[in-house]
């Protein structure tokens, strides 16, 4: 019996071109001025401090130039994903953007939480970040459904044992949570920490050989069928 999902955000909840087509453009033009305007704030200041000491970077403008290659290279690395989580915040503040939420995924999880099932994110997004897209949609407010947010500070997607320590911290077994992912590494590596899967396919063609049931949107989700 399923009694909690965790979703990711990127080409399952959210439209991926969202993501790289707003808010990834929208970070690396505002990232140079916002990091040389805050350098000296603290949360700043440690993130700019780790992506000196990941890197070797001697100063900020160093670290500067590092993060925009990490944002061309789409790098899931946890300082960058902080600092973009700032600067997406500033931008919902101020209407620049509204987060991308599939019709069918507000639907489904305003179901669902309200049948009792609880609910969690796991992006490679900053919590902060995944917090700023649910609360800004079109349907509003969605993050009074979630019960917990995970990023890449608990692990990477696609290594078992971050999805055993989210179960650790949800406080149930694998059987009783299904994951939901555009991506079959990730799905895989949930499966091998025990957790149901599911695979979200959306625009895309199926991969015959991946081992998942795949489904193409969230009101196609049947908790029957799950392999």
């Amino acid at each position: 019996m399923i009694r909690a999902i965790v979703t990711d955000i990127e080409g399952t909840t959210s439209s991926l071109s969202f993501v790289k087509d707003a808010l990834f453009p929208y970070a690396r033009e505002h990232l140079p001025a916002f990091v040389r305007a805050n350098a000296q704030r603290p949360d700043v200041r440690r993130e700019l401090n780790q992506v000196q000491a990941e890197t070797g970077a001697v100063d900020d403008e160093a670290a500067i130039q590092t993060l925009l290659q990490w944002i061309d290279e789409d790098r899931k690395a946890t300082p960058l994903k902080t600092l973009q989580g700032m600067i997406w915040e500033r931008g919902f503040a101020q209407g620049d953007f509204q987060g991308h939420i599939y019709e069918d995924a507000a639907r489904r999880l305003r179901e669902w939480h309200a049948a009792g099932l609880k609910l969690y994110v796991y992006s490679s997004g900053s919590v902060q970040a995944q917090k700023l897209l649910f609360a800004h949609t079109a349907y509003g407010d969605l993050t009074p459904l979630f019960s917990g947010y995970f990023d890449t500070t608990i692990g990477n997607k696609r290594e078992a044992g971050a999805y055993r320590r989210i179960l650790q911290t949800i406080g149930l077994p694998g059987e009783q949570v299904l994951f939901l992912s555009d991506v079959p590494a990730e799905l895989d590596a949930a499966r091998a920490a025990r957790m149901r899967t599911l695979w979200l396919v959306r625009d895309e063609e199926t991969d015959l050989a991946a081992d998942h049931t795949a489904v193409r949107n969230f009101h196609a989700i049947d908790f029957n069928a799950l392999r």
